[in-house]
């Protein structure tokens, strides 16, 4: 990512669950308190999904922590968001998610120039063999990194 950017919270599940096909970055329609929290960091996407229902785009089971400093304004921790996205975005999304076995799930939460954005993909599910195959790639590579630093 470019400069100005500062990601807050990442979904490493989803990476590892998901082949991810294209990503795409939305706002996402929030309260103040829950903007504090976000920059804090107290927030979780790891069980969250994105659904396209009437045209527009919301997120669903993001959990973002009670601002503790808020009063009684703070909102519902689960509650449905809205995401902002162009209209031909949200149809080129509804078009691939109608494909069978797609899905959008959240990738990232960060801020640009101030503003809460996400990061979603279009993902494809992975099944047991093409997991235990990543974990195995990623072994490798980490073997290969602890022997070419101990030739040095």
């Amino acid at each position: 990512m470019n400069e100005g950017i500062k990601i807050l919270i990442k979904n490493k599940k989803a990476r590892h669950e998901f082949f991810i096909e294209e990503t795409y970055e939305a706002g996402v329609a929030l309260v103040g308190s829950e903007v504090k929290s976000i920059r804090s960091a107290k927030a979780n996407i790891k069980d969250a999904f994105v659904r396209i229902m009437a045209g527009e785009a919301y997120i669903y089971n993001m959990h973002i922590s009670p601002y503790e400093k808020g009063s009684t304004f703070n909102q519902d921790p689960l509650r449905i968001r809205k995401l902002l996205l162009h209209k031909k975005e949200i149809v080129k999304l509804m078009s691939l998610v109608a494909q069978k076995g797609l899905t959008l799930v959240p990738l990232s939460v960060y801020l640009k120039k101030g503003r809460v954005k996400m990061e979603i993909g279009v993902a494809r599910g992975k099944k047991l063999y093409d997991k235990r195959e990543d974990l195995k790639r990623r072994d490798a590579d980490r073997q290969k990194d602890i022997a070419r630093k101990m030739a040095r």
